[in-house]
């Protein structure tokens, strides 16, 4: 892994991600058959438990990005995941699964009593596409409800929301507005330098399959 100085860390309402460099290779449609699995294993593992995964598929040793999400009783228990690929795949989801069990700072770590009761989410990014815009309006214009996931930078100020926030934030400026507060910026902020990049998810989760 890159030294700290490579590094930026989102502190996020998702979590906190890492931002590296490389780019997704494409995954079978059922991924997620796969990937949920190997999510659960790694969480059992540091739990003392068992559970099955296969590794064995050769795409799990390409780089690849995810985050791991952690819902019980439909609420968030936790979320942890990488911005941009920088490791094997089935490296970041085991990392990103123990982290949004054991790491997130939000939520006390998973106990063994939990385990059954949450359902395991993950999802698969798309390359980071930096977006291009004069201003604020021109930027809330390319932003795509329901399909975007973003990442804001100002100087130190970083935060990103997935494109399943938008289920909760439906209007672009609301969007945008919420992702600068959770950046430790004011909701109205603007300034040239602000830096956004786009990016898609393909999802998957355990009580849906």
């Amino acid at each position: 892994m890159p030294p700290e100085s490579d590094r930026i860390v989102f502190s996020t309402g998702s979590g906190r991600i890492v931002l590296q460099s490389a780019d997704p290779p494409p995954y079978p449609a059922d991924a997620g058959r796969v990937l949920l699995p190997l999510a659960r294993a790694a969480i059992a593992s540091e739990l003392g438990l068992s559970h099955a995964a296969g590794e064995d598929q050769p795409w799990l040793r390409q780089h690849g990005a995810c985050f791991i999400t952690l819902m019980r009783e439909e609420k968030l228990r936790g979320c942890i995941g990488t911005l941009r690929a920088h490791r094997e795949l089935l490296e970041d989801v085991k990392a990103n699964a123990v982290g949004a069990a054991f790491r997130d700072p939000r939520f006390p770590p998973l106990t063994t009593a939990e385990f059954a009761a949450v359902s395991v989410e993950i999802s698969l990014l798309s390359t980071l596409q930096p977006l291009s815009f004069s201003d604020e309006p021109d930027a809330l214009r390319q932003l795509r409800a329901g399909v975007d996931g973003v990442a804001f930078e100002y100087g130190r100020h970083t935060s990103t929301f997935l494109p399943q926030v938008w289920d909760d934030l439906r209007e672009p400026a609301e969007f945008l507005s919420h992702l600068k507060y959770k950046a430790g910026l004011p909701p109205d902020f603007w300034d040239a330098e602000v830096k956004l990049s786009r990016y898609t998810v393909h999802k998957w989760r355990e009580s849906e399959l």
